[in-house]
């Protein structure tokens, strides 16, 4: 049971690392920073940031030991979330993204992220 339980943990972190690196690429194709950088090419880690707007910073972090996503404003962190809650906090941004035409996409993500 726990080496199928370990088995399933490993491809969800592979899972969320890809989409991790194409939300990425999109954000890039609209005009954000943003990067999303792994470790090797096994994919069981990476770190996601992206700049919203001057001084508005997301980072999201996976990997077998956890997942956090970090809200900072002008380098003041406002909001730490882990796990479930910091894939919530993720599918968040990337409704915005999908349901935003691209010419909108920088007013309504000058909005607060923090639900």
């Amino acid at each position: 049971m726990f080496q199928r339980l370990a088995q399933q943990h490993r491809e969800f972190v592979k899972d969320l690392v890809m989409n991790l690196q194409a939300l990425a690429i999109v954000l890039e194709n609209r005009g954000y920073l943003a990067s999303c950088y792994t470790c090797g090419d096994q994919m069981n880690s990476a770190s996601f940031m992206v700049s919203l707007e001057d001084g508005h910073l997301i980072r999201f972090l996976v990997s077998d030991y956890g997942i956090t996503w970090t809200e900072m404003r002008d380098e003041r962190e406002l909001m730490k979330l882990e796990g479930a809650e910091a894939i919530n906090q993720l599918q968040g941004l990337a409704d915005l993204i999908k349901y935003i035409p691209s010419e909108n996409t920088k007013t309504a993500l000058k909005m607060p992220l923090v639900r």
